[in-house]
């Protein structure tokens, strides 16, 4: 390994030699800087699988305008809108088609484990505004109390959910109704819910009476196709009287709850907060090892000092060492926290793995701070007179 980074460096790899000559010390350095890189790949994955989970109930729908109240940051978020002002929305001749969306939470008390299905209500008349991967069993809800299962729901076998087909259906107790699972579509577990169903309008008005057909949770919106969306949404606010709802092309309706689960609410913050943490022990590791290794060898320092050498030979050698401690620190990271990733994605069923770019990150972050340290460590070396070293 010397040898290798002699070619490297074009020189004597001094950082190597003084890292390697207390192993119990390197390896020592070498676990907090892993450890810290397992912290932060462990949060990253966690935000990145809010981000996906988030996302996800947006992709079961084909919208290009979203309606919702003023209070909406979510889906699941807000208060109901008004039917009228879908008609309204209709009078816009870039607008083709609209249709109402129910939202709400259906309990599946089960021996096993419960499960919590945030439930979609829609007419199934409009395959239209369902992705495609959905629109072919959505004539199934035609049948009052029929549903379309999540079956990658937390709580819920992959064989169960394998034997439920048109020709095996799967009848479930919840909300005092029956309701009778036709088939299954791919959703997973969030952190708002163990899963996804998705039931005709009537029955999500069945199942909860206190709801008004007149009053969906939002109205979706098709236009026509190479009309902007943008210039669209501006015209609606114009022609919808109300002026406090929250009228938003369908992926910007997306991004915006992203924002807001990541920056406003608890969750978001806390995770954000946990990588920052990942990185300040990391960057305080690394500089504690350098700057006791720079205090171990101060006369050999001066020495180098007294022959002429300058700030930036020493600066070379500091940050070979930051270097070399945050890329072996970084392999061992890399492969605990993946491992870790995915043991937590198949007991939670979150979306949890580890992704090329948060490995690129997490690496040049990893250096980054790693070679910070080393110019932090350099400081004293910087000013110090080679008698005073002495």
């Amino acid at each position: 390994m010397s040898g290798l980074f002699q070619r490297l460096l074009g020189r004597l790899p001094i950082g190597w030699l003084q890292l390697t000559h207390n192993p119990m010390r390197f390896a020592a350095a070498l676990t907090g800087v892993a450890f810290a890189n397992v912290l932060v790949f462990v949060q990253l994955g966690i935000m990145n699988s809010m981000g996906t989970a988030v996302l996800r109930p947006y992709t079961f729908f084909k919208a290009d305008v979203m309606i919702s109240a003023t209070d909406a940051n979510g889906l699941t978020d807000g208060g109901n809108v008004a039917r009228q002002w879908l008609l309204q929305a209709l009078a816009d001749p870039d607008v083709t088609g609209g249709t109402g969306l129910f939202i709400g939470t259906v309990p599946w008390d089960r021996a096993e484990a419960d499960i919590g299905f945030t439930t979609f209500g829609i007419d199934p008349a409009r395959t239209d505004f369902v992705a495609d991967g959905i629109a072919g069993d959505l004539a199934l809800l035609e049948v009052q109390d029929a549903a379309l299962m999540d079956r990658l729901a937390r709580g819920l076998t992959r064989e169960e959910a394998a034997a439920i087909r048109p020709q095996s259906p799967r009848a479930f107790e919840t909300q005092g109704r029956t309701l009778t699972a036709y088939s299954t579509f791919a959703g997973g577990g969030g952190f708002g819910g163990d899963g996804y169903m998705i039931v005709s309008d009537q029955t999500f008005l069945s199942l909860f009476p206190a709801r008004n057909s007149a009053a969906p949770d939002h109205i979706l919106l098709r236009l026509r196709t190479g009309a902007d969306s943008a210039t669209v949404v501006a015209r609606l606010k114009g022609l919808i009287s109300d002026e406090t709802l929250r009228i938003r092309s369908y992926a910007d309706a997306g991004q915006e709850e992203l924002t807001f689960q990541q920056t406003r609410r608890p969750t978001g913050i806390i995770f954000g907060f946990g990588v920052l943490i990942g990185v300040l022990v990391g960057l305080v590791i690394v500089y504690q090892v350098l700057s006791t290794d720079v205090a171990d060898h101060l006369r050999e320092y001066a020495t180098f000092k007294a022959m002429g050498y300058g700030p930036s030979f020493f600066l070379g050698i500091v940050l070979e060492e930051a270097l070399i401690l945050g890329t072996l620190g970084f392999l061992p990271g890399f492969a605990i926290g993946a491992t870790i990733l995915t043991v937590m994605g198949k007991v939670t069923t979150l979306p949890l793995a580890m992704t090329p770019s948060m490995a690129a990150i997490v690496f040049a972050g990893t250096v980054a701070f790693s070679a910070l340290s080393g110019a932090i460590a350099t400081r004293r070396l910087a000013a110090a007179d080679p008698a005073d070293l002495f």
